[in-house]
């Protein structure tokens, strides 16, 4: 055999082999090509040493496989690249890949409980009968107990329980998905219903102007955080129904991973309309300052989704592990 010519044919996949090892981040299909190439090379590299007895030649390959191993096998460290990754990337990613689900969710949600509400508005005798009229006033009067709920404890310790509550009704309403989605729509209902319950009174006492006063600043984002885990959860539960091409449970283990990566962000965005509701919400500034402060925030959310999480969506992240970190999945070789 000509070595020359063995080293002109094989030499550009050694080169590509050494220039993905001393990646630091490498795409799924990289990480299936870094697994072929090293295949390949090592077949290589046992030919070179049994037919063509080459030192220099050996020591280039044997430098090349150690090092792509190192990179197959090494165990990933957490650094703040990674936490900006996550941040800049797989969760917003997550977010946008799954907005049909939530923005539906949203959207249909808000209907029924605008109808809820102006259904009860519509009809005193129905607000009578479920509720009754001392309670109704003790409820909507001036100083009454929907106003005076967001002072009946410190800032901070308010804060603390409002996040608390409701992130884990977040995580329940995400990760009860997988129960066919059967859940969600439980809780969905419930959370509907509540807030129209709350909106039709106040709105049927003449104080409509109070309730959205008190309930936007906040509820903007801890409603959309809230819809986002339902609309995961849902997607979750209709990958039970239809994993698509993959395997039932090779598509459950991927949107697992997906939904706890959106779990995650949503803990964070109900910590942030906690501190709203906790310190903006019962504040004594105007009116329109602090209904432009939720808007505000919302709409960074939004940004946050549409802009940079298209962004990365667009370049091939969904949300999940890296494939180097998916030690119980073997890379497809082509």
């Amino acid at each position: 055999m000509d070595i020359d010519a063995f080293v002109i044919r094989r030499a550009p996949q050694w080169n590509r082999l050494d220039r993905l090892a001393r990646r630091r981040k490498l795409t799924v299909a990289e990480v299936d090509e870094l697994l072929a190439l090293h295949q390949a090379t090592a077949t290589d590299l046992s030919l070179v040493r049994s037919a063509l007895p080459d030192t220099e030649l050996i020591g280039r390959l044997s430098a090349t496989l150690a090092l792509s191993r190192s990179a197959l096998t090494a165990p990933r460290v957490a650094s703040w690249r990674t936490v900006a990754d996550f941040f800049g990337a797989k969760l917003p990613a997550a977010l946008y890949r799954s907005r049909w689900w939530w923005g539906a969710t949203a959207v249909l949600s808000l209907l029924a409980a605008l109808v809820v509400g102006w259904w009860l508005v519509a009809h005193p005798e129905v607000r009578s009968a479920l509720v009754p009229s001392p309670q109704v006033r003790q409820l909507t009067e001036p100083g009454g107990d929907f106003e005076t709920y967001y002072t009946s404890a410190p800032a901070r310790d308010f804060a603390a329980h409002v996040w608390t509550n409701n992130f884990w009704l977040a995580l329940e309403t995400l990760f009860s998905g997988v129960l066919l989605g059967i859940p969600v729509l439980f809780m969905l209902w419930e959370n509907v219903v509540n807030l129209a319950t709350d909106g039709g009174y106040m709105v049927a006492a003449g104080r409509g102007d109070v309730f959205f006063t008190l309930v936007t600043p906040h509820g903007l984002l801890e409603l959309t955080s809230l819809f986002v885990a339902a609309g995961v959860g849902l997607r979750l539960g209709w990958t039970l129904v239809d994993p698509g091409p993959r395997t039932r449970l090779a598509a459950l283990e991927h949107e697992g991973r997906t939904a706890a990566v959106v779990g995650i962000g949503m803990v964070l965005t109900l910590l942030c309309s906690g501190v709203i509701e906790a310190f903006v919400t019962p504040s004594s500034l105007p009116a329109w300052t602090r209904i432009g402060i939720g808007v505000a925030v919302e709409l960074l959310f939004m940004t946050y989704v549409f802009v940079v999480g298209r962004r990365a969506y667009q370049r091939g992240e969904a949300g999940d592990l890296d494939a180097v970190d998916r030690i119980d999945e073997q890379p497809a070789v082509a």
